[in-house]
C-alpha cells in the first residue's frame, strides 16, 4: 500500500512539473516519406555543443502541459536548416518558459533531410556556404515539414478540450528553418489548421511556401539579430512589411548583436531579452494575464 502511495504521488508530481506526452502526427507512415526506413536518433557531439535531433521519419509532437494552463498554447518549431532539429535551445527550453506563463507549449519534430553519419551538423556546415544548392536539396522535405506543422495545429485545435485549451488561441513558432516552417504554416493553411497568432524567429524567407495571407486578424512578433551570420535580417524585414501591408498585426525586434541561432542561449547581450519581448507581446495581444 505504501509503495502504490509513493508511485502515485511520484507520477502527480512529474504530472505537474512539465508534464510531457509524445503524440504522433500520423498513424503509420506519414504521406510522402512511407520508403523512409531510417530511424530517428540524437547528437550532442558537435561544434556548436549542442542536442541536436535528426533524421526524423515519424513526426511527433512533445506536449509539455503547464500546472495551471490558461488557455493558450505554441507549437514550438526547432531550426536546423531542415537537416536538423536543435531540440533544446529551440524547443524544450521555450517550451518551460512558456509553461512557466501558463501557456501549453507542442515541441514539433518535423520530417528533415536524411543525415548520412551520426555528426548531422559536420555534414551540414559545408552545405551552408551555397544556400541555391541547399535549397535544391531541401525542396522535397519543405513541403513534407509544412504538412507536418499543419496537421500539428490540427491536432492541438481539435484536442484543445482534452488540454484545457482555446481552439482560437493556438500559436505557432518556429526558429531558421522553424521560422521558414512557421511562415509556410500561416501561408498555406485553411481555417482548420490555421494557427491565431504566428512568431518566425530570424526566418529564412527564400523557401517559405505559399504567400496566403491570412483575412482574419493573425498577430505576428518577429525577431532577428543585425549581425545574423547568414544574412537572414532582411528576410524579417520583408515579412514585417508584407504583415504591415496587409494590415494586419506586426511587431519586429532587429537586435544589433546576437548573431544567428541565438535561441535560448544566454550571452549577456540584449537578445538575451527577446523572449520577455514575446511574453510582453502575448499579454498585450490577449494571450497571456
Amino acid at each position: 500500500m505504501k509503495k502504490t502511495l509513493v508511485l502515485f504521488i511520484s507520477f502527480a508530481f512529474l504530472f505537474n512539473s512539465n508534464a510531457q506526452k509524445v503524440i504522433s502526427l500520423y498513424e503509420g507512415k506519414a504521406k510522402g516519406s512511407e520508403n523512409w526506413t531510417w530511424q530517428e536518433a540524437t547528437s550532442e557531439k558537435n561544434i556548436f555543443n549542442t542536442k541536436v535531433v535528426y533524421n526524423v521519419a515519424s513526426p511527433t509532437i512533445t506536449a509539455y502541459i503547464p500546472e495551471n494552463p490558461n488557455g493558450t498554447s505554441v507549437i514550438v518549431a526547432p531550426g536546423g536548416a531542415f537537416h536538423t532539429l536543435s531540440i533544446d535551445n529551440e524547443g524544450t527550453d521555450v517550451a518551460k518558459w512558456l509553461n512557466a506563463k501558463g501557456v501549453t507549449a507542442f515541441v514539433l519534430k518535423y520530417r528533415v533531410v536524411h543525415s548520412l553519419t551520426d555528426d548531422p551538423v559536420k555534414e551540414l556546415m559545408p552545405k551552408m556556404g551555397n544556400f541555391k544548392a541547399l535549397d535544391e536539396e531541401n525542396a522535397t522535405v519543405v513541403p513534407l515539414a509544412t504538412q507536418d506543422g499543419l496537421t500539428a495545429v490540427k491536432y492541438v485545435r481539435d484536442h484543445a478540450k482534452e488540454f484545457n485549451l482555446d481552439p482560437k488561441k493556438i500559436g505557432f513558432m518556429g526558429f531558421s528553418a522553424g521560422g521558414t516552417l512557421t511562415m509556410s504554416v500561416v501561408y498555406s493553411a485553411e481555417d482548420s489548421n490555421r494557427p491565431n497568432f504566428v512568431a518566425p524567429i530570424y526566418a529564412y524567407e527564400n523557401a517559405i511556401i505559399g504567400n496566403n495571407m491570412p483575412k482574419e486578424k493573425t498577430p505576428i512578433f518577429i525577431a532577428v539579430a543585425s549581425d545574423d551570420q547568414l544574412g537572414f535580417m532582411p528576410h524579417s524585414i520583408n515579412i514585417y512589411r508584407k504583415w504591415f501591408d496587409a494590415k494586419q498585426p506586426a511587431e519586429l525586434h532587429i537586435y544589433e548583436k546576437g548573431g544567428h541561432g541565438f535561441g535560448m542561449r544566454k550571452t549577456g547581450i540584449s537578445t538575451d531579452g527577446w523572449i520577455d519581448s514575446f511574453g510582453n507581446w502575448l499579454k498585450m495581444q490577449g494571450y497571456l494575464k
